[in-house]
């Protein structure tokens, strides 16, 4: 199967094309390097001893796009591009609801154009809001999504359902991650966000490499059991294999589907902090700060959906997590950059 992937030059994008690589599968990567690097495929083509056709282009470029599916046969898409901090989303929302609504509509039009069927969404858990019970599953009630980052995720699963209903032979996943963390074994691809990490192990990490005095936990005024916000971390690699799980799951049963993908376990701030000093026996400074705009306390999945109909579980721990994060920012200590 060639399978395109959008913003496969980011960082579950860049550990899924490993995979699909590894599966036989073929690599088209569309990236317009915003928050990513082209080094993370050449990176990927080494790792995997095979090649990857990749265009620098925005999704937002209808002509740009329609020029890569006129080149190559496309059979399915995985669908990553597009802004993900929930910080940013709650100071520039504008910018989320242009970039990732339009872009996903243009991808669809595109996509639409040349008949390809199979699409698989990178959705996030923050479409459940705050929850009003965890673990979530896939039944959880949603109402409204915690900010803007979730608001244009649960819009655009509302736009691929009715792309379903409109069209009963497309053939849509939507893959609710949890926190994605870790990093390739090798040390060769991570997670490597530009500017200030929104998220906590890279910002650990570059702590620990010493880009970065001290790290802050933002809340420590939670109603959980350490006052800090409580995530279900999954490793990348995890997770890579769960867009592999989807694109089979649609070939054996068309539709629309959705899972969560998460461990089932939640971790708070401070135990991820420990983890992390235990595993690598380093010390990160941290100080307490007040808590981050769109946070909600705890949020973790029940994933026996994804268990039982995708033959998918994760199975990396929170120290293999810790380890192959430090791996990572260890031999890149200043990740793509400084390559």
């Amino acid at each position: 199967m060639k399978v395109l992937l959008t913003g496969g030059a980011g960082y579950i994008g860049s550990h899924t094309a490993v995979e699909l690589l590894n599966g036989g599968h073929e690599v088209v990567v569309v990236d317009n390097l915003s928050n990513s690097s082209v080094t993370a495929i050449h990176r990927v083509e080494r790792l995997t001893n095979k090649t990857i056709q990749f265009y620098e282009q925005d999704i937002l470029d209808r002509p740009g796009l329609n020029e890569v599916f006129d080149k190559e046969n496309i059979d399915a898409v995985i669908h990553f591009a597009g802004l993900k901090a929930v910080g940013d989303s709650v100071s520039d929302p504008l910018s989320y609801y242009h970039v990732n609504i339009n872009g996903a509509i243009s991808l669809c039009q595109v996509m639409s154009s040349f008949h390809v069927k199979n699409l698989v969404f990178s959705s996030s858990a923050t479409v459940y809001g705050e929850p009003t019970k965890v673990p979530i599953d896939e039944t959880s009630e949603i109402t409204d999504a915690a900010n803007p980052y979730g608001r244009t995720k649960l819009m655009i699963e509302r736009i691929l359902e009715d792309l379903c209903h409109s069209d009963p032979s497309l053939n849509i996943a939507r893959l609710r991650y949890f926190n994605p963390a870790g990093a390739h074994e090798s040390g060769e691809i991570g997670e490597d966000p530009s500017g200030v990490p929104n998220n906590l192990l890279p910002y650990v990490t570059q702590v620990a490499v010493g880009r970065r005095e001290k790290l802050t936990v933002n809340g420590d005024d939670y109603p959980t059991p350490d006052g800090t916000c409580v995530r279900d971390y999954i490793h990348v690699v995890d997770l890579a294999k769960g867009h592999l799980a989807a694109l089979n799951r649609l070939q054996q049963k068309p539709g629309l589907v959705t899972y969560n993908l998460g461990t089932g376990k939640g971790l708070s701030v401070m135990e991820i902090i420990n983890a992390f000093e235990s595993v690598n026996q380093i010390k990160i400074p941290y100080v307490l700060g007040p808590r981050r705009a769109g946070d909600i306390p705890t949020s973790y999945t029940n994933p026996d959906k994804a268990i039982a109909e995708l033959n998918w579980q994760a199975e990396k721990t929170i120290d293999e997590i810790c380890r192959d994060a430090w791996r990572w920012q260890e031999k890149n200590p200043e990740g793509y950059r400084g390559a």
